[in-house]
């Protein structure tokens, strides 16, 4: 479930953009005319009576995105981002829908800390946003939540993010109440007896630099695992933050096997490398941490051939003092909501790696199907859930740009193409530049 301030829609007509809904094989140019919030026309030349007009001549408009791993730290670190500014934060990027993940302080593992947050997002919240809770009490591993009465609460699915369901027995039980409240459980993948101390990549670079490595078999190891109990259970599972060659491997593998499995990478993989830690900046140290040149190579096969279905941002708000600091003694973690588009534009559709409908399909379609989310789409009698993007602009990232709380982005200084021109999510116009 999404949960949302409860407006109006608007009367919209968006004019004479080129129109790019890759899940509908829809690429042509037309207006587009919505009422109370609601897709009622597709032509041209569309009377705008008393209807807002926004003019999209050269522009592409597709489907918004919807994504599917955010860190909103609400409650316990407002200072960092809260449901407010990082929903603002995602409409500016583009964004019609997020999913907030349970590591908080409380952690979200009880109706009370879940019931708070849905309160807040509808009296808060620019775009729907919908709440992932936690799998084990406090994520200790020990214990699993009130699962059932968590889902009936709203809960969107069940995830320990930042760590991982150590105990196999636990996961096991976890895939089977999981499946009995039909949400989805969503896996952290790291064997953290051989990730711990880690800083970055265990390779060349990591020896190179003098830090410890966070080798890519521990995540691999526990993805397998997490994937041979979601075959014997037979239930779906859902593979956060995919890094390694050897990861998407075996995703693949269960997926032609006939195993109901979903992956997501973040465009930071996809984008990176751990050539860029060189640099020692703390804004490129993460969990998983960038790897090899093959590692992402591998993720953006399979994000081209559809092994991997969704792309999410991971945005894991940190305030500055926190990475103003060397590089062995930050945080990890990095923002993405405003910059996901530009970033895999930059680097992927320009280049020639991607389809720009691949793209916008991962960002979208994908995300909304792995978390049973009505998929956005441009067609009538749709809910109005479109992102209107200039691919011509090129623009510098730079600290003072963000909604978020939060600039600690990978991509600061750097000069990127493709903006958000004007984001509509749930019938309403909530962001346009």
């Amino acid at each position: 479930m999404l949960f949302g301030k409860d407006a109006p829609g608007e009367n919209l007509i968006v004019r004479g953009a080129r129109i790019v809904d890759p899940a509908q094989g829809v690429d042509t140019v037309a207006d587009v005319r919505v009422d109370d919030g609601v897709i009622a026309a597709l032509g041209t030349d569309l009377e705008p009576n008393s209807h807002r007009v926004v003019e999209a001549d050269g522009l592409v408009l597709a489907p918004a995105f919807v994504d599917p791993h955010v860190h909103l730290r609400t409650p316990g670190r407002e200072d960092e981002e809260t449901i407010a500014s990082g929903t603002a934060a995602a409409a500016a990027g583009g964004y019609c829908a997020i999913l907030a993940m349970p590591n908080t302080d409380p952690v979200v593992d009880s109706a009370a800390a879940l019931g708070s947050l849905v309160e807040r997002a509808r009296s808060e919240a620019e775009i729907p946003v919908g709440f992932l809770a936690a799998i084990t009490k406090a994520e200790g591993g020990a214990e699993l939540t009130e699962m059932g009465e968590l889902a009936d609460l709203g809960a969107t699915g069940f995830t320990d993010d930042g760590v991982p369901v150590a105990s196999p027995g636990l996961m096991r039980r976890a895939l089977q109440y999981g499946a009995v409240t039909g949400r989805r459980i969503a896996v952290h993948c790291e064997e953290t007896t051989l990730s711990r101390g880690g800083q970055m990549h265990e390779g060349e670079i990591s020896a190179q630099l003098g830090f410890t490595g966070y080798p890519s078999v521990a995540e691999s190891l526990m993805v397998e695992r997490d994937l041979a109990l979601a075959a014997y259970e037979r239930q779906a599972i859902h593979l956060l933050h995919l890094s390694a060659w050897e990861s998407v491997q075996a995703l693949r593998r269960a997926r032609q096997a006939g195993i109901e499995a979903t992956g997501e990478v973040t465009p930071h993989h996809l984008c990176r490398t751990d050539e860029a830690v060189r640099t020692l900046d703390p804004n490129v140290k993460m969990n998983p941490p960038l790897r090899s040149e093959s590692d992402r190579t591998a993720l953006i096969e399979a994000l081209r051939d559809g092994t991997v279905t969704c792309i999410a941002t991971d945005h894991a708000p940190h305030a500055r003092h926190e990475k103003e600091v060397p590089f062995e003694a930050a945080p990890f973690g990095v923002t993405g909501l405003e910059t996901s588009f530009a970033a895999l534009y930059t680097h992927l559709v320009e280049p020639g790696l991607v389809p720009l409908e691949t793209v916008l399909e991962r960002m979208s379609t994908g995300p909304a199907r792995a978390y049973g989310l009505d998929e956005p789409r441009i067609a009538v009698g749709a809910r109005a859930n479109l992102v209107l993007l200039d691919l011509k602009a090129s623009y510098r990232i730079t600290a003072d740009g963000f909604r978020s709380r939060s600039v600690n982005s990978w991509l600061l200084g750097e000069t990127v193409k493709g903006r958000v021109r004007a984001t509509i999510a749930n019938g309403r116009l909530v962001y346009a530049a």
